[in-house]
């Protein structure tokens, strides 16, 4: 039996850009997609984890979602939407709201639970889709993001995060063999860094169990599509069947060129290897241009003047604007004035502004006109080199591994 689904992940709701709201962004997205759903009447919908941008998402993302899951369900009262928790969801928090998901056909896991006796709750983990006549088309095996105090410690085959990543792996797809029948497709769908996999600046590092790749080997070849989470770039790693689908809007400058898009997969497991697994990438419409302008000043300026012009009334409709100029001599006073004076009026926003040194690389440090905070890295990095001490790879991702554990207390506490 064929399965038909969509393919996404990393929305990000709720996101600020340099301190300015994506809601109108995702609003956008959520439209389109929706009127994908509607034409095309999918199975399933994965939503492959970072569902939203913050641990604590604002009334407003978390109401985007809902609706979102409502009107979906209104298009399409047969489509499942299954989802998992990535490394910026809370995923006591998204699982909280179960009662509310199983009216509108939707399904959540937000992370790893263990029975009494130290086995794992497969039952949650291994997601039945169904087509229009209730029969089971395919199992997804749902991986939320992994943490290490989530699956270490439990029994022998968990005494660390590798170990326990593996055992994980084995049991699933073990118990997924057992149910599905040669009709029956197998999806996995995980929020991870694959080993190969291309980011961007946007990411936030995930350190489990002192390795921040993990292999495709975990993947048994009898897995007819892997839907991953968590690296922006739509791609591939190892092999065609194994994708990330990447976020749905740019989330930094360095994804201005990325072709963001929603996976529509097909999956036939009666079909010979080479005919089963087919897809298409839908390509997401992008309702606001980011610009990256780079170059010596007075280029900078030409182009400041050649950009498009027409007013955009609403200031959360306005393009974004990364300037990085190059100069061997100190800043002009008010120089950012004049690249704001040189932008056609009302069309812009003016987010990032960078320096670099044209004839001294060692000089290159970036100087940065932004509102966004500085996250717990960056701020450990800094004082780091400002003690007089050299990069050290080592100490950096024992200080992330530390974030990440003091981000899981934090979890903890808003569950309670």
């Amino acid at each position: 039996m064929a399965v038909h689904f969509f393919h996404t992940s990393d929305w990000h709701l709720g996101q600020f850009f340099y301190n300015h709201s994506r809601q109108y962004e995702h609003e956008q997205f959520l439209m389109w997609l929706l009127e994908q759903i509607k034409q095309k009447q999918p199975n399933a919908l994965l939503i492959a984890g970072d569902i939203f941008d913050v641990i604590n998402p604002a009334s407003a993302a978390q109401k985007q979602l809902y609706q979102f899951l409502a009107d979906a369900h209104a298009f399409a009262p047969h489509m499942q939407t299954l989802m998992i928790a990535g490394n910026h969801d809370s995923g006591y928090r998204i699982e909280q709201v179960e009662p509310l998901l199983q009216k509108y056909n939707a399904r959540t896991v937000g992370v790893v639970r263990w029975k009494e006796d130290k086995t794992l709750d497969l039952d949650r983990l291994l997601l039945p889709i169904y087509d229009r006549a209730q029969q089971i088309v395919a199992w997804c095996l749902c991986l939320p993001f992994l943490r290490s105090a989530e699956i270490t410690g439990f029994n022998d085959h968990t005494s660390n995060s590798q170990n326990a990543i593996a055992y994980l792996h084995q049991q699933l797809i073990s118990e997924a063999k057992a149910r599905k029948t040669d009709d029956q497709a197998l999806i996995l769908m995980s929020h991870a860094h694959m080993q190969g996999g291309e980011t961007s600046d946007s990411e936030r590092p995930i350190i489990i169990g002192n390795e921040e790749a993990l292999s495709t080997t975990l993947f048994d070849e009898v897995i007819d599509y892997v839907a991953l989470g968590h690296l922006h770039k739509p791609q591939k790693v190892g092999q065609a069947h194994m994708r990330y689908s990447g976020s749905p809007i740019p989330l930094s400058f360095s994804e201005i060129n990325y072709k963001h898009q929603v996976l529509d997969v097909q999956l036939d497991p009666l079909q010979s290897e080479d005919t089963r697994f087919s897809y298409t990438a839908l390509p997401v419409p992008r309702s606001i241009e980011l610009h990256r302008i780079k170059g010596e000043l007075n280029e900078v300026f030409e182009q400041l003047k050649a950009l498009p012009e027409g007013e955009i009334s609403h200031i959360d409709q306005r393009e974004y604007i990364d300037i990085e100029y190059c100069t061997d001599t100190p800043p002009r006073p008010n120089l950012r004035q004049q690249f704001e004076d040189l932008l056609p009026k009302a069309r812009y926003r003016l987010v990032k502004i960078s320096r670099y040194y044209k004839n001294n690389p060692a000089e290159n440090t970036t100087l940065k006109v932004q509102l966004e905070p500085p996250t717990p890295e960056k701020l450990f990095e800094k004082i780091w080199q400002h003690k007089g001490y050299v990069h050290d790879d080592a100490v950096f991702k024992d200080f992330q591994s530390l974030v990440h554990e003091a981000q899981r207390s934090l979890e903890d506490k808003n569950t309670i």
